[in-house]
């Protein structure tokens, strides 16, 4: 089959995920781990199928925006489900709204799915937990009405049309949608569950995960595994009592996301292994953070990273030809880019972040519309996106920059975090080896020249 250009801008869309269930998105799928410094995708499912396979385990997995997260934990839940395992997968950016997130959020979303996912398994009703909602429900009509009591003849929350039935999915989702679109109720609600979070906890456990857990192994499964994808990009807002939404809710709350009675693996920011409470954070999760790095297409002392960037290739390759072998897509780069030279241009200055070389493919293919894809159409779109970027930052970021750029560290100092969080600089392993880099658009630029470097 001839590729197209339409078919490859479509191919190489940086905002589609590859599924690992998905037969023709396999044939797409490269698997970076060699160079990663390891495969965290099979430590995390050994550490649930092979050594915790009865007891609750609580992983944080994460890693840059757009770095591959993804399309790991995508590939760990079919894995999983091989192994037998009920796995709940979903993106929390779908039912939280990310500029405002508080735990009770985060458990009313878990149960959600699960119990959605379980639609087929008859559970006995769940007094607790219905008892919580309702008292939710009845402080969100109190606030619409102004009345500040339940409303006679008010439906009960979760109760279907007929009347019989109360739905836990239901039940939660009334709620819910009228929390993520007003933030004033949504304050209410949290004030009334936040200080009940225990007793939320225990209506979850007992009501919903243990009785659901041994109804899946009456039917031959494993367990239950929940991924709670997306919360890697809640915003660092800061809290009215002055603590940052990111710290809140792992730091703060930290031990609380640890008490479901099943195997949870939640996505964490990035920013939080480099903040200055990374120390107790990791004291309240039983296992420290996996951390999915960038693929690295340099070493630390600049020398091209052959086996990485050829990974990269074959990633942009893959997405061409699909149905070649990894040795015959080499021979076809011509057709796609004017030299081979250009292909590796392109890898290296993405810097080995999966998404971002998509976000400079893309844009590309519209410009020039027919292949081969010129190289001075790159240049430019890397000026373009070098300008973008360099308006964003501060003489003292520059600074912090140029530092990176010459020892290849960082430190917890708040600056980093900002400049981690904004992909201007990229964390690197391999082979035990750990290092810093910056991010090669910015790499580029004057301003990033390394001179008076100050420690």
């Amino acid at each position: 089959m001839v590729i197209t250009e339409k078919n490859f801008y479509k191919a190489t869309n940086p905002a589609r995920t590859l599924v690992a269930r998905n037969v023709e998105d396999q044939k797409c799928y490269i698997d970076f781990s060699e160079v990663r410094g390891e495969d965290i995708i099979s430590t995390i499912k050994d550490s649930i199928t092979v050594w915790n396979t009865d007891i609750p385990t609580c992983n944080l997995f994460t890693g840059h925006i757009g770095c591959g997260k993804s399309t790991e934990l995508l590939r760990l839940q079919v894995e999983l489900e091989t192994e037998g395992f009920h796995v709940v997968y979903f993106e929390s950016s779908e039912d939280l709204e990310i500029t405002d997130v508080d735990i009770a959020d985060v458990f009313l979303a878990i149960a959600s799915r699960i119990s959605k996912s379980l639609d087929t398994i008859v559970l006995e009703e769940p007094k607790k937990f219905q008892e919580l909602l309702q008292g939710a429900w009845n402080i969100l009509n109190s606030e619409v009405t102004g009345v500040k009591a339940k409303i006679p003849g008010v439906p009960e929350v979760g109760v279907n049309l007929d009347g019989q039935k109360f739905s836990l999915s239901l039940g939660i989702g009334e709620i819910t949608t009228k929390m993520k679109s007003d933030s004033t109720l949504r304050t209410k609600i949290n004030q009334y569950l936040g200080p009940q979070k225990t007793n939320l906890i225990q209506a979850i456990n007992q009501e919903l995960l243990e009785p659901a857990i041994s109804k899946l192994k009456q039917q031959g499964k494993n367990g239950l595994v929940v991924i709670v994808d997306n919360l890697d990009r809640i915003d660092n807002t800061v809290k009215p009592w002055g603590r940052t939404q990111q710290e809140y809710l792992f730091v703060d709350q930290g031990e609380y996301l640890t008490k479901l009675n099943c195997h949870v693996i939640y996505t964490m920011p990035l920013a939080l292994k480099f903040s200055n409470e990374y120390g107790i954070l990791t004291q309240r999760f039983p296992e420290r953070p996996k951390i999915l790095p960038m693929v690295p297409v340099k070493w630390s002392d600049g020398r091209i990273h052959e086996r990485g960037l050829a990974l990269m290739r074959q990633m942009i390759l893959a997405r061409a030809f699909p149905n070649l072998a990894p040795e015959d897509r080499l021979n076809k780069v011509t057709e796609i880019f004017d030299t081979p030279e250009t292909l590796d241009r392109l890898c290296q200055v993405s810097g080995g972040h999966v998404r971002d070389i998509l976000k400079l493919l893309n844009p590309w293919i519209m410009k020039d519309k027919i292949f081969p894809l010129q190289s001075n159409t790159l240049e430019q779109i890397i000026r373009e996106l070098r300008n973008d970027f360099s308006l964003r930052l501060s003489a003292e970021e520059w600074q912090l920059l140029r530092h990176v750029k010459e020892t290849k560290e960082v430190s917890d100092d708040q600056g980093y975090q900002k400049l981690i969080r904004s992909r201007f600089v990229f964390e690197y392993r391999d082979k035990g080896e750990l290092w810093f880099d910056v991010n090669p658009i910015l790499a580029e630029s004057e301003n990033c020249q390394n001179q008076d470097i100050q420690d």
